[in-house]
């Protein structure tokens, strides 16, 4: 559905009134504003510790989910104490450090390779991650096609998937996506039997609509980007921010 037919959430302190809440929050474009480059970023001030007050109003029942590799987050915002996901969600962690799941694997070797060939090519800018690899032509958005094309060919070759973004192709390996992530959490303490909430603004989010949506939940979109699957939208980034209390 398009941005402007969907409402605004209910407030959060009316939904954890109604039962237990659990949030699963996207990073870029959701909590941070989108940057010229993934390193571009400028995260707001203290955020780990509002992490923390809101994880304690939840009872724990918080988790950020990103695309980034779980090393980027704590590169540019510190050490977490909330649960978190990954690299697209293949890389789990639990609010006390330990792993959810299987420990997600690296990309091949060629296929880092092709992706720097292509990334020269068009003159994209290559994040390497610990568990994926991402194209980001936010420079060049007419190259984003060609990208395409050539990064599910990388794909298909190699047993891999990719997930578009704005302005960003990455490779992962199958079953790396945030409704995953979702699922995943919600097997264990403190998420299980509480509703999930996902709020994220790229296409790789609507995967956690999905999820959310299956388990009880539902979604919120962030932006202008039109959302299949998401119940409710905010406008920016500040509205996510006033909505969590932030």
């Amino acid at each position: 559905m398009s941005f402007d037919t969907l409402p605004p959430p209910p407030p959060l302190s009316q939904l954890c009134e109604a039962g237990q809440v659990a949030l699963f929050l996207d990073f870029d474009g959701t909590l941070i504003e989108i940057a010229s480059g993934p390193d571009a970023i400028d995260v707001p001030d203290n955020l780990p510790d509002r992490f923390d007050i809101l994880a304690a109003r939840l009872e724990g029942r918080l988790a950020l989910v990103s695309g980034r590799g779980l090393d980027n987050i704590h590169r540019h915002i510190g050490a977490l104490t909330i649960a978190r996901a990954g690299s697209h969600g293949a890389d789990r962690v639990l609010a006390d450090g330990s792993v959810l799941g299987e420990h997600a694997q690296p990309l091949m070797p060629q296929v880092i390779e092709a992706l720097a060939d292509l990334a020269e090519e068009y003159g994209a800018l290559l994040e390497r991650k610990a568990h994926g690899a991402a194209l980001h032509y936010r420079s060049n958005p007419e190259s984003g096609e060609a990208i395409g094309v050539a990064a599910a060919a990388i794909a298909s070759e190699n047993g891999l998937v990719v997930k578009r973004g704005k302005c960003v192709a990455e490779l992962v390996r199958p079953g790396a996506d945030k409704g995953g992530a979702v699922a995943a959490f919600m097997k264990v303490a403190p998420f299980a039997g509480s509703t999930p909430i996902f709020i994220g603004d790229d296409v790789t989010d609507e995967d956690g609509f999905i999820a959310a949506e299956k388990l009880g939940g539902f979604g919120i979109a962030v932006g202008e980007r039109a959302s299949q699957n998401a119940r409710y939208h905010l406008p920016l980034v500040k509205d996510v921010h006033a909505w969590l209390n932030l």
